[in-house]
């Protein structure tokens, strides 16, 4: 598993720059209350497990590593205030968000004070302008290529219609990435109507859809709006054409509101509880011997890939010094993250990495495809094509 992995770099570097003390302190911001909770708690579980899987092995070089937490209530102020007050407790690297929204404050602090960061799950493109900050996820320019190509090579679609929230930033350019892609692929978008969050029904907007007759319907917003999407696309005769998403999908809230209709939907995703690769299943073992059931959302597994890999680079730098550890973090090339195996050299900070599509089913999301960086845009991960490709 990553921690089998990280922990054999932990033993076999030598530790020459100390923090101060004897504890090596990294700091975490998550959203511990307020709306985004659910993921907020999972990434901090992920994270504190990867933490204590490290300590129980001996730590980096012998010294124990403590996860110093801060809450920022789901609010973007919240991610500034609780970076600086990690950064004056003498944290030497720092994990957070997963959303874009409060990463943003959280970065700038960061950055101004040099400070090795990793995203956990903020895939608004540009966070990692500055040469301190990494993510372990995608960004949502990936998702929308991921999920054209999907379309066109799995499923065979070449008539695809959008349905966009206008409200939304992240939906609109998700549907902008996913169009130029499929539009690139040979398809063609033969339709693309407009909602708002909050919106209950669509059955103008879905009725104008019809009259593009498309064999697919990409709809970009989150699972609040498109679970009733679903549902009503079939009062309008387009139950049978094919529903796909993004990572807004994920939540069991989805089934709820779009019962029967949203079943056979596909969707983008970091990962999935079911996946069957090594690193996946030990890791679900051991949040289970914690918390009984696995994890409810990808958050929790990006919350420990992003801790397991600040160690790593911690321990590849053999030191604690900003510098080294963002040198060492800027260099990574296949890391073994339960999410996938992630490399970040010569792209910037963002991360090369695997996406899921999974499936949906009465009772769970069942993955269908992995998608890898090389098979949407070929060449290199490490070669910064990509990077280009996707910006």
């Amino acid at each position: 598993m990553v921690g089998a992995v990280v922990l054999f770099v932990l033993m076999s570097v030598q530790f020459t720059a100390p923090s101060s003390g004897d504890v090596i302190k990294i700091g975490l911001v998550a959203s511990l209350s307020g709306p985004l909770i659910p993921w907020g708690t999972d990434a901090y579980n992920g994270a504190q497990l990867a933490v204590d899987q490290v300590n129980a092995s001996g730590g980096i070089a012998g010294r124990q590593v403590e996860l110093l937490v801060q809450d920022c209530a789901s609010t973007p102020e919240g991610g500034k205030i609780g970076t600086e007050a990690l950064i004056a407790a003498g944290v030497v690297g720092l994990l957070g968000t997963v959303s874009s929204g409060i990463t943003q404050p959280m970065a700038r602090v960061s950055s101004e004070h040099g400070i090795p960061h990793v995203v956990v799950g903020g895939t608004k493109s540009g966070l990692t302008k500055d040469p301190n900050v990494f993510r372990v996820c995608y960004t949502d320019d990936f998702q929308g290529p991921v999920m054209a190509k999907f379309a066109y090579d799995t499923l065979g679609l070449r008539k695809v219609a959008l349905m966009t929230d206008s409200k939304q930033p992240y939906s609109s350019y998700l549907s902008e990435s996913f169009r130029k892609f499929f539009v690139g692929l040979g398809g063609e978008i033969v339709a693309e109507q407009f909602y708002e969050s909050g919106q209950s029904n669509f059955l103008y907007e879905l009725v104008k859809i019809k009259e593009g007759d498309p064999e697919g319907i990409f709809l970009s917003g989150y699972f609040n709006e498109v679970g009733p999407i679903a549902m009503q696309a079939g009062q309008v005769g387009l139950e049978d054409v094919k529903l796909l998403g993004g990572d807004g999908w994920e939540s069991m809230e989805l089934i709820d509101s779009g019962g029967d209709a949203i079943i056979g939907g596909f969707f983008c995703n970091h990962y999935s509880n079911d996946e069957q690769r090594p690193e996946v299943q030990n890791f679900v073992t051991a949040w289970r011997e914690r918390h009984d059931d696995p994890p409810g959302t990808s958050m929790g597994a990006l919350g420990y890939d992003a801790a397991a890999l600040l160690m790593d680079a911690i321990a590849r730098a053999g030191s604690t010094d900003a510098e080294a550890v963002i040198e060492a973090l800027g260099n990574t090339v296949g890391f073994k993250g339960v999410t996938g195996a992630i490399t970040l050299k010569g792209l910037g900070g963002d991360a090369a990495r695997p996406a899921l599509v999974l499936r949906v089913t009465r009772d769970r999301f069942v993955p269908a495809k992995t998608m890898s960086y090389e098979e949407v845009y070929g060449g290199d991960a490490g070669s910064g094509v990509l990077r280009k490709n996707t910006k």
